[in-house]
């Protein structure tokens, strides 16, 4: 198959912040428990270990969310944050649920999971910056998970080598799960304009974003490390 760059439509400040964070974005998509899941090598184990500590992670990255409607200066900003807590609550996590309960795992043993500590190092740094900055600086941490998992996605159903995780790689790579990535990246450009300017890589602020932003990335590639280790 000719290898083809996966589209970015997920907006301009998206695109900028993830070549500023190349090599661990890199790490992040293209981590060999990523590639596992294409070509179907990943063992159930751990595919189910992940499963159990991501709905975990979903739960507090919907409460990151809710809190983004909190900060939020605009209504347009309150409404783009509500439909990202409704897509997590209403789709993504039941998604977790479904293939945990066909697996023999129950709801509520999936609420009970304890927490890893990558896990809690992830959730915890992307709501204390909520907390200790503004509505922009929680959007950026928010963005590689949304995001990463979108053109994950998307290269998996391009080139994945068995449909072992197709139900998990299709929920990623559908049009609804698309929207969604545009629609935050929209959302990051509107709210970098609304209070930076339209000129925000001058910003002093920008260099601190990407930071933001490269530091939650790399807590992603701690997380699929994880992942591998159950």
């Amino acid at each position: 198959m000719t290898q083809q760059t996966i589209p970015n439509d997920y907006g301009r400040a998206f695109d900028l912040l993830r070549k500023h964070a190349k090599d661990p974005w890199h790490d992040y998509t293209h981590h060999s428990f990523v590639q596992s899941l294409g070509d179907g090598s990943l063992p159930r184990e751990a595919f189910l270990h992940y499963l159990q500590q991501d709905y975990v992670f979903l739960v507090h990255f919907s409460r990151a969310w809710a809190l983004a409607i909190v900060k939020s200066e605009t209504f347009a900003e309150m409404q783009a944050a509500t439909d990202m807590v409704n897509a997590l609550v209403s789709h993504e996590m039941p998604m977790h649920v479904g293939i945990c309960e066909a697996a023999g795992i129950s709801k509520q043993a999936l609420f009970a999971t304890g927490e890893r500590p990558e896990n809690l190092a992830y959730t915890r740094f992307v709501l204390e910056t909520g907390f200790s900055g503004d509505f922009l600086n929680l959007i950026v941490a928010l963005a590689p998970c949304v995001m990463g998992y979108g053109e994950i996605g998307l290269r998996l159903q391009r080139d994945a080598r068995s449909d072992k995780y197709a139900d998990w790689i299709s929920t990623y790579a559908s049009e609804d799960y698309q929207e969604v990535c545009r629609s935050a990246g929209q959302l990051l450009d509107a709210s970098l304009v609304q209070r930076i300017g339209s000129d925000f890589v001058a910003s002093p602020r920008w260099e601190r974003l990407c930071q933001t932003f490269r530091t939650a990335t790399e807590l992603e590639v701690g997380f699929w490390q994880m992942g591998l280790q159950p």
